[in-house]
Parts: C-alpha cells; sequence; structure tokens
C-alpha cells in the first residue's frame, strides 16, 4: 500500500508544522478571545485550537477570525456531527477530536473540514486511516506511554506518511523528543494558556509559556532560527 493523501491542504500542514505547537484552549467568554490570540502571536504560537468544552467557542472563533486574522484558528473536542458541520460553518481551518468516531470524521469530509481523530491503538489508526485520514492526534499522549509507545504503534505504518498532532500531559519539559520524530505534525499544548490563566487575563503569562515553547520548537527542528 503506497503513502496516504492527506486531507490537509498543503499550505495548512506547512503552517502547522512551522508552528510546532498548537495552543490548545478553553475560552469562556469571548471577550477573551482576541486578547488571547495577541498574547500567544507575541510569544510565536501561531496556530490555535478552541476546544468545544464551552459555549463561546464557536463565537470566539469568528471573533479572532474578524480581529487577527493572521492566526490559524482551527475548533477541537468535536464529539458529534453537528459539531463537527457548525465547526466548518463558523471557517474553522481545522478540527481535532479526542476519539475516533466514523460519524464525526464523515460529516467532518462532507463540510470540508480538515479533520484530525483521536486515536490510542493500531486498530484505532487503521479504523481512520480506513477513513482518509492521515493527520491524527494521540490522546492521551504521556497517559499512554509518551514518544515511546507513539514510535511503536507508528512503526507498521511509517510508509503510508502518517502524521501525529500528540496531546495530553505534554508541558516545556517534556516535548522535545516528539519534536525530535518526523511523524510529529505539531504538539498540542493546553499548558501555555490554562483555563485559569484565561479567566485572569494574564496575557504576559501566556506571552512567555508560548515564547518558551516556541524557542524549544526553533532549537529541535531548526537548529535556533527564529
Amino acid at each position: 500500500m503506497s503513502a496516504m493523501q492527506s486531507l490537509f491542504a498543503d499550505d495548512l500542514l506547512r503552517r502547522l508544522e512551522h508552528s510546532g505547537v498548537v495552543a490548545v484552549l478553553v475560552v469562556d467568554e469571548v471577550r477573551h478571545a482576541v486578547p488571547l490570540a495577541r498574547a500567544l502571536l507575541a510569544g510565536g504560537v501561531k496556530v490555535m485550537e478552541l476546544t468545544l468544552r464551552t459555549p463561546a467557542a464557536l463565537e470566539a472563533l469568528a471573533a479572532i477570525r474578524g480581529e487577527v486574522p493572521e492566526m490559524l484558528a482551527g475548533i477541537g473536542t468535536i464529539l458529534n456531527p453537528v459539531q463537527a458541520r457548525a465547526a466548518a460553518a463558523a471557517g474553522a481551518a481545522f478540527g481535532v477530536a479526542p476519539g475516533m468516531n466514523p460519524r464525526v470524521i464523515s460529516a467532518a469530509q462532507e463540510a470540508g473540514l480538515p479533520f484530525a481523530p483521536g486515536i490510542a491503538t493500531p486498530s484505532e489508526m487503521e479504523a481512520a486511516m480506513e477513513l482518509g485520514c492521515r493527520e491524527l492526534k494521540f490522546f492521551p499522549a504521556e497517559s499512554l506511554g509518551g514518544v515511546a509507545y507513539l514510535k511503536n504503534i507508528y512503526a507498521p505504518y511509517a510508509h503510508l506518511g502518517v502524521r501525529f498532532m500528540p496531546l495530553g500531559g505534554l508541558k516545556a519539559t517534556n516535548i522535545e523528543p516528539y519534536l525530535k520524530e518526523p511523524f510529529t505534525l505539531a504538539l498540542g499544548g493546553s499548558w501555555i494558556a490554562t483555563r485559569d490563566l484565561i479567566r485572569a487575563a494574564a496575557w504576559d503569562q501566556i506571552t512567555n509559556h508560548a515564547a518558551e515553547a516556541r524557542q524549544i520548537v526553533d532549537r529541535v527542528r531548526r537548529g535556533g532560527a527564529v
């Protein structure tokens, strides 16, 4: 079997890979969306994932798309087909889910939403790839065994070009091994802007976390280039 074709546009893949890290966010109030996006950009993180864990996510996406267009904003925690269609209609750059639900994948594809389902096992990988997904979320990354486990389950499928967006238990002190692997498209970083930091409008601290993540990505992937 030959390498799979990605459902993500080339430009989207380049932007994800260049960013190396995706800020994964829980936003409770729409008024925080724009300053949050600007704080992340100030630290060099240019991709964010607004999770559908609060009712504010889609409205926050609209605010960011309108006022901070240079930020690549996707939607995460997509758990059903209705949410997949809503994310696409709201203009999400991509969609992500914690699990591998065939109905959600189909809805995302029908709506034209680049979508990465969550996988934890080889069987889930095969099911996702059977449905045309080449980019996959690896979740919960550290709880499953981290890079060592991911390398093992990736090996039989390496020739297919599958790539991962690991998330779960990641922080500045443990992301480097993931970034060294060619199968990592970009990391999901929920530590960069936690829910508490966003609620506190701690934009300077969020910028500092983003800058720290940016420096690690640049050091590992581009030999320190900014």
